[in-house]
C-alpha cells in the first residue's frame, strides 16, 4: 500500500505541475486574445480527477484491495505510458496547451506530435490513466466509477472543443 501511495503522490505532483503550466499558458493566451469556451464543465472535470486520486487509495485501504502483480505491473506500465503521452501533448501544443478550452483566434490547429494521428490524444491519456491507475492496486470500483463519469464529461468536453475549434 505504501508504494501505491507514493505512486498516487507522484501523480498528484504531476497534476499540480500541469496546473502551473496551464495557468501560465492561460495568461499568455488571454494576453493574445485567447477566448475560453465551455468553462461551466471545468469544475466537474477537476472534481472527477480529484475524486480519482482520493478514491483509488481509499478503496485499496478501506476494502483491502491487494496488489496482484499480473494486473498491477501492466497497469503501472500503462500509467507511465499515459503520462508520457500527456507530456508529449503538452510539448506539442507548447503555450497553446491548457486544462481549459482556450482558442487563439486565427491560429491554425497543431498537426505535429501525437496530433498527427489523433484529434484528441490527451484524452486518450486521460482515459488510459483513469482505468490503469486504480487497477495498479485492483481498485476496480474506482476505475469503473471514474470511467463512467469521465465518459460523460469527455462527451461534453469534446463537443465544446470541437465547436470552439470550428
Amino acid at each position: 500500500m505504501s508504494a501505491y501511495l507514493v505512486l498516487i503522490g507522484l501523480v498528484v505532483v504531476e497534476r499540480l505541475a500541469e496546473l502551473v503550466v496551464a495557468r501560465r499558458n492561460l495568461a499568455w493566451a488571454r494576453s493574445r486574445g485567447g477566448v475560453e469556451h465551455g468553462g461551466r464543465h471545468y469544475p466537474w472535470i477537476v472534481a472527477a480527477h480529484v475524486g480519482l486520486l482520493v478514491a483509488a487509495p481509499a478503496e485499496v485501504w478501506l476494502l483491502g484491495r491487494p496488489f496482484l502483480p499480473a494486473l498491477g505491473w501492466p497497469m503501472l506500465a500503462l500509467v507511465l505510458l499515459a503520462q508520457a503521452l500527456r507530456w508529449w501533448c503538452i510539448a506539442s501544443l507548447g503555450r497553446r496547451w491548457n486544462t481549459r478550452v482556450v482558442v487563439l483566434p486565427g491560429v491554425p490547429l497543431v498537426t505535429s506530435g501525437p496530433y498527427r494521428w489523433l484529434r484528441h490524444p490527451n484524452y486518450v491519456a486521460v482515459v488510459v490513466e483513469g482505468i490503469a491507475l486504480p487497477l495498479v492496486h485492483t481498485a476496480w470500483l474506482t476505475a469503473l466509477a471514474f470511467t463512467v463519469a469521465n465518459a460523460a464529461l469527455l462527451t461534453v468536453r469534446i463537443r465544446v472543443e470541437e465547436r470552439a475549434l470550428a
